[in-house]
């Protein structure tokens, strides 16, 4: 049982989710293969992975079902596995008799229904549901972890041989080596990394104090207290984490950084370690990164409307400078991944120096600045355009010769990417003349300029509200509201012509309803940006020495959107609130 190739064809069209003429270029391109077309069409982003499965199943007559704020009874969620459900994206959510519901994301998964129905003794209905929902559903295998974890602190604390010396007496490798392998160090540490990957932190904080270790996660841009653990496992928990990442075990006053992997929920996630003497111990921090970067896109990042035209314009160039600026923790890195992600294609050669590499990409060179044995952003970024590269990523622009070797690199026929720490996308513009680059090469080179912040996505839990004239007044203040109010009419996010009939929304938390990173009512990050393009008049007032404030005030009136307005226009379509907005401008 399939769609019929032409079936499915005539349902694209009829639905709207893609033009004939882009369907005949893609069946143009790869022939009448059902399964080429489909996988063309989402390759090019003319349709996305779910518009896909809900127009198979439509086709064929599997009905679709949403799970995402469906609540699983446990005795029918266990009917399948956790690991039989990740590896085939199947969950058992409804029992009727002897018969079992089950959601997938191929319904056509023969084998898998198969091996269900051996297993249950069960008639199994098969339903099509996305991603999101199997997301949802899986993650509710994981709602005991916590209390788990507890139970195996509470087991195996008891067990830890722990090593103890005469005081002043440093602790021998070997011994901390056997510390590291012992079982209950290893079952807490493996715990450890399985629940924060599942909770989606972005870090893990291990930090030691007098009569306690303290267990962080940052979860959306926000440190959480996880856990609190006996001082006693913090030695064998270091140790532990210092094998994985190859560290030096018996090195406790001066930092490390190492790096390691594991796999987890099917997806490879490395872990960038490093650790710093405290007074009570040492403190760790981890990075965690999934090793692939497919499936980022501009859209996804945060950006829109004239902003994400004039990126896809830029990118389009074949020489040039495209800067992204923002602080530490900002989505510059992942900006730049997914901008790499769209120019990575068979025609062309893309070399990058980083520090550090956080994502693996193919096809992509990709190097490790050591500035220890000489190889630094400079230098490797010298010899990387002897190597015959089109496009050249450098990890950031730190000082004047890196800068003048971008800039050089970008005149002699490369397209540059790179990164600065301003505040301000007409920020960079004074930090880049300081490093010595010319305002003659600077306005020659530099084809756009991407500021950007992260803020917190409102999850469902999520009240309505109206502003009222004073809350306008103040944000009036801020911004120009007149202009954005036409921006959201042309985006089509309103038709209302007075700001007060818009509705807004913010955290609606109540007690006992949410658990974890959910409970203040957000979830996941999204940025707020502004896109800067060189334009001629622009070009003209560096070269006569105006102040970035003139700058921005000239880029306003040409249309760019400020990162306040951004986020305001994201508020308005209920993605973030206006609090978590000023929260992020202001810090």
């Amino acid at each position: 049982m399939h769609a019929d190739l032409t079936q499915l064809k005539n349902f694209l069209i009829d639905s709207g989710l893609i033009s004939i003429k882009d369907l005949n270029a893609v069946v143009e391109a790869v022939g009448e293969n059902e399964k080429k077309v489909e996988d063309a069409l989402i390759a090019k982003g003319l349709i996305t992975e779910d518009e896909m499965r809900r127009a198979k199943a439509y086709v064929i007559g599997i009905p679709f079902v949403d799970l995402r704020k469906e609540k699983v009874a446990k005795d029918i969620l266990v009917i399948i596995p956790e690991p039989i459900a990740r590896k085939h994206n199947i969950v058992a959510y409804k029992k009727s008799g002897e018969s079992l519901e089950v959601a997938m994301l191929d319904p056509l998964d023969l084998e898998a229904i198969e091996f269900i129905k051996k297993g249950s003794k069960l008639k199994i209905l098969p339903r099509l549901t996305d991603t999101e929902s199997m997301k949802a559903v899986l993650l509710q295998y994981q709602k005991s972890l916590k209390a788990e974890f507890g139970d195996i602190i509470q087991k195996e604390a008891a067990s830890l041989k722990m090593v103890t010396t005469t005081e002043g007496e440093e602790v021998g490798e070997g011994e901390l080596k056997k510390l590291a392998e012992d079982l209950p160090i290893v079952r807490i540490v493996d715990t450890l990394l399985s629940h924060a990957i599942s909770q989606k932190a972005s870090d893990i904080h291990i930090e030691s104090f007098e009569d306690e270790l303290i267990i962080r996660y940052r979860l959306d841009g926000v440190l959480h207290d996880a856990m609190i653990l006996p001082k006693e496992t913090a030695p064998g928990i270091t140790a532990r984490l210092k094998v994985l990442a190859n560290l030096r075990l018996d090195e406790k006053r001066l930092p490390q950084d190492g790096r390691f992997k594991i796999e987890a929920d099917g997806q490879n996630v490395s872990f960038r370690v490093s650790t710093l003497p405290t007074y009570y111990g040492e403190k760790i921090v981890m990075r965690l990164l999934p090793d692939s970067v497919h499936g980022f896109t501009l859209e996804g990042v945060g950006f829109h409307g004239d902003g994400l035209e004039h990126i896809q314009e830029a990118i389009r160039r074949t020489t040039g400078m495209i800067l992204v600026t923002g602080p530490t923790g900002s989505g510059k890195s992942t900006t730049l991944y997914a901008l790499l992600d769209i120019l990575n294609t068979p025609d062309v050669n893309i070399s990058t120096i980083e520090d550090p590499i956080e994502y693996q990409i193919s096809r992509i060179n990709q190097t490790q600045v050591k500035p220890d044995i000489g190889l630094t952003f400079a230098s490797g970024l010298r010899t990387l355009v002897r190597q015959d590269p089109d496009i050249i990523m450098v990890g950031e622009i730190r000082d004047r010769e890196t800068a003048g070797l971008a800039v050089n690199a970008a005149l002699t026929g490369h397209l540059v990417l790179s990164t600065l720490h301003t505040n301000s996308a007409a920020g960079s513009v004074p930090r880049l003349l300081d490093m010595g680059v010319e305002p003659f090469l600077l306005v020659s080179t530099v084809n756009i300029i991407i500021a950007q912040r992260l803020v917190r996505r409102l999850n469902d839990n999520k009240e309505e509200y109206f502003l009222t004239d004073a809350e306008l007044k103040e944000l009036g203040k801020k911004t120009d509201l007149d202009k954005l109010l036409l921006v959201l009419q042309k985006e089509k996010v309103t038709q209302e012509k007075d700001w007060q009939k818009i509705p807004f929304y913010r955290p609606k938390v109540s007690a006992g309803e949410s658990e974890g990173k959910d409970e203040d009512g957000y979830s996941g990050r999204v940025g707020i940006s502004e896109v800067l393009p060189m334009t001629r008049t622009l070009r003209d007032l560096i070269i006569s020495g105006a102040t970035s404030d003139a700058i921005v005030e000239e880029a306003k009136r040409e249309g760019m959107m400020t990162i306040f307005e951004d986020g305001l226009y994201k508020a308005a379509r209920g993605v973030t609130s206006i609090e978590e907005v000023l929260r992020v401008i202001t810090e």
